[in-house]
């Protein structure tokens, strides 16, 4: 067809194709879906941290629950080191916090040298607390699925707010909810856990934005 000159698909390359991508991606930007929240107002780590120095207020975080055998949960960790944690070891306040009975510090120092030696450490937190304050940290989630032996084969996804984040129409949850993501699964780690935090990260860049541009407008106006 004589529509579809050379010249035509050139300018429509350079000049419209951007412009549509540019109106797919504004709308999207002010549409898209925020990660549901599944579980409000968590107890915060800080409140079972001896040390204190570890908090999920204003931070991205994943708990893991290593438990008494720390050994059992250990390909899912470094799953979880490489599908995710080496993917946002760079964005800010991100952190995966693994918490482990008092008892079995040595075997968690143990784990943590293991990790060490594939990746920088500085982002992942390991907490030692007691089993009554595990128990209680853990029941903050409202999840149905008790604990065994104080450790889950699933990894939980917190935002700023401490809020538990996940899925409301998971397909492959019995009914629609992913509460947290199973460590055991490269492909749901890859394909689930990985998203969602990009998505968490977007929302509050997406709010950011939005505020900046209310201040913008208020200034704009005298207000």
């Amino acid at each position: 067809m004589k529509f579809f000159t050379k010249k035509r698909i050139v300018l429509f390359l350079l000049f419209i194709f951007p412009l549509i991508c540019f109106l797919i991606l504004s709308t999207g930007e002010n549409n898209f879906k925020k990660l549901p929240i599944l579980t409000q107002n968590i107890i915060d780590i800080s409140e079972i941290d001896a040390t204190k120095k570890v908090k999920l207020k204003d931070h991205i975080s994943i708990i893991c629950f290593l438990g008494n055998d720390i050994d059992t949960n250990k390909s899912g960790l470094f799953n979880l080191n490489e599908k995710v944690y080496k993917k946002f070891l760079d964005y800010k306040k991100f952190q995966i916090i693994a918490i482990y009975p008092k008892e079995k510090e040595k075997e968690a120092q143990k784990l943590k040298k293991e990790i060490g030696a594939f990746t920088d450490m500085q982002k992942w937190k390991f907490i030692a607390s007691s089993k009554e304050e595990i128990e209680g940290f853990y029941t903050s989630f409202s999840f149905a699925e008790p604990l065994a032996n104080l450790s889950s084969t699933k990894a939980f996804l917190v935002d700023k707010n401490v809020n538990l984040r996940g899925r409301l129409k998971d397909k492959d949850s019995k009914d629609g909810k992913l509460f947290g993501y199973n460590l055991n699964s490269v492909a749901e780690l890859n394909g689930k856990l990985k998203d969602d935090v990009k998505v968490l990260y977007y929302e509050y860049y997406a709010a950011f934005k939005e505020k900046n541009k209310n201040k913008a407008d208020r200034k704009e106006v005298g207000l």
